[in-house]
């Protein structure tokens, strides 16, 4: 016989406006005279209305829908009364109780729908704004194209918000992007002249030169009258500069060493309690994961801190680590936990919501210059190892090795990191006088600056008061407090340089919420409240 519970069956929330029925703590009860349903099943629910409540069928449309809350007060107001008398303490506890498991979801839908209009008012006063795309499939295998907004209206008030979510079920090759974000931007009525730049992550379908996405948007807003730069993102260059260095004669027997402490629930154990009988600096080591932006340095610097208990666990193990008593080895090592250092404080640096492109740009000029310092100190017979505080330990400890010798290797090596560096971000350097220009006015040349803006800038110069405020302004604010009529084109510049977008960190942000909240008991979860649920998280 088949039962009731296996059945699946559910409240639907259209019960509540055609039978004035809701639900109280998986029981269907009805709103007018209180009486419970036992199954829900909507015959019984329909047959209890129609025998005992048909009366209500006269009541259509607004009425019946003011009927259907007037109904909800009174029984929130007998509950009310109920707690008062039983349990006073419980009173604002009962006050927050959902008279229907759907409450939560139309919510959540309501309140999106309000962001979404909020953005589509602000952005009529838009004077200029980019958009952020990427995209990443879920865990039921449908593609999510992410695409972020940052505007700027003429206040220099920056909006930076997640218009729209669009769901691939097909293929994701540049024309089907193309297709999404023109529907998402049409949709909020914004007119594509206005579009100052697209950034990406770099992938084909983003990239490509004839029918990426980042290709197909400029196409379409020089086809408008606007014209749009293509950036690809600079946390993602930076990630791919830092791959360079694959020192892999130090990863793969830091990496095998790690996988085997780890991935055996005994060896694992036994290694912990090891760690805390010696009372070691650290519990644990770290597993590496390709993908995270942080990993490789943050195994790297755990390894390095626990690499004589590591030694240690190992020979109780029967599998010693010879590279540990090799001081070349280990100098290697410590080079290599030094550098992905600083490459870390650089990835940290670029991470935020709402950072300005020129914000990023310094960062990353002063790691270039970082890098330089680097090359000399480690170029010169007596190396300076101020920055590389691993491997001047090293040296410290094996100093009959002479593995200063190796120092001129290293810098070699950050100059080839360099040369990288320079070479991925020319989208970035494509712009960097337009980014000078807007981050130091008063250090450009006005002969070096477009035909334009010389005149203005010169008026720029001239003006003490102006030149005082920028000192004590922040950028925005400075800009800001400009005369619009006096100062327009320099204005312009600046609205056009805040609307740009730096990275897709905010991307990146989301697709980790997209994963915690549609997960593997949640694959269900619809395109729709994903993206409902996206919009309200960013």
């Amino acid at each position: 016989r088949r039962k009731v519970d296996s059945e699946g069956r559910r409240f639907q929330d259209r019960w509540k406006v055609e039978y004035f029925f809701t639900e109280i703590e998986n029981h269907c009860v009805c709103l007018i005279c209180q009486e419970t349903v036992a199954v829900y099943k909507e015959f019984n629910v329909k047959r209890h209305y129609q025998s005992r409540h048909s009366t209500y069928d006269k009541l259509t449309g607004h009425d019946r829908s003011e009927k259907l809350k007037q109904l909800e007060a009174v029984l929130i107001e007998c509950v009310m009364k109920m707690v008062e008398n039983i349990c006073p303490e419980k009173k604002q506890e009962f006050a927050n109780i959902c008279l229907a498991r759907n409450t939560v979801a139309r919510r959540i839908e309501e309140i999106s729908s309000d962001i979404k209009r909020q953005l589509t008012s602000k952005g009529v006063d838009f004077d200029f704004f980019s958009i952020a795309c990427d995209e990443s499939t879920d865990l039921s295998d449908t593609a999510q194209l992410l695409i972020f907004m940052r505007g700027v209206d003429d206040e220099m008030k920056v909006t930076e918000e997640l218009p729209d979510l669009q769901s691939l079920t097909d293929q994701t090759r540049g024309k089907d992007l193309f297709v999404s974000v023109s529907s998402a931007i049409d949709d909020m009525k914004l007119p594509w002249n206005k579009v100052t730049g697209i950034i990406t992550d770099g992938a084909p379908a983003m990239v490509g030169e004839r029918s990426g996405l980042s290709t197909l948007i400029c196409n379409k807003v020089i086809e408008e009258g606007g014209k749009a730069i293509k950036l690809h993102c600079i946390i993602h260059q930076q990630v791919l500069c830092a791959k360079h260095l694959k020192y892999d004669h130090v990863m793969k027997p830091v990496l095998k060493t790690i996988n085997f402490i780890r991935s055996k629930a005994l060896c694992h154990r036994q290694f912990k309690q090891f760690l805390l009988n010696i009372q070691a600096e650290y519990e644990d080591v770290l597993y590496h994961n390709d993908v995270r932006w942080l990993s490789r340095g943050s195994a790297l610097q755990r390894f390095y801190s626990l690499r004589k208990e590591i030694g240690e666990f190992l020979e109780t193990k029967g599998q010693p680590m010879r590279e540990l008593s090799d001081p070349i080895w280990l100098a290697d090592l410590g080079f290599l936990v030094d550098i992905t250092k600083h490459l870390n404080v650089l990835n940290t640096s670029l991470q935020g919501k709402e950072a300005a492109v020129n914000q990023l740009y310094s960062h990353l000029k002063a790691f270039g210059t970082k890098l330089q310092l680097f090359i000399r100190q480690l170029s010169q017979t007596q190396p300076n190892t101020i920055h590389f505080s691993a491997l001047q330990e090293i040296m410290n400890s094996f100093p009959q090795d002479n593995i200063s010798a190796r120092t001129s290797r290293y810098a070699a090596d950050i100059a080839s990191l360099a040369g990288e560096f320079k070479r991925r971000f020319q989208d970035f350097a494509a712009i960097e006088k337009e980014i000078s220009l807007f981050s130091s006015p008063f250090s450009v040349d006005p002969e070096d600056a477009p035909d334009q803006l010389q005149l203005e800038l010169i008026e720029l110069h001239c003006d003490s008061e102006l030149r005082s405020r920028h000192q004590q302004l922040s950028l925005v604010n400075f800009y800001r407090q400009l005369d619009k009529s006096r100062l327009q084109e320099i204005r312009t510049l600046a609205e056009k340089m805040l609307s740009l977008f730096g990275s897709t960190y905010m991307c990146e942000k989301t697709f980790s919420a997209m994963n915690f909240n549609k997960n593997c008991v949640r694959t269900r979860l619809s395109d729709s409240h994903l993206r409902d649920i996206l919009r309200i998280k960013t």
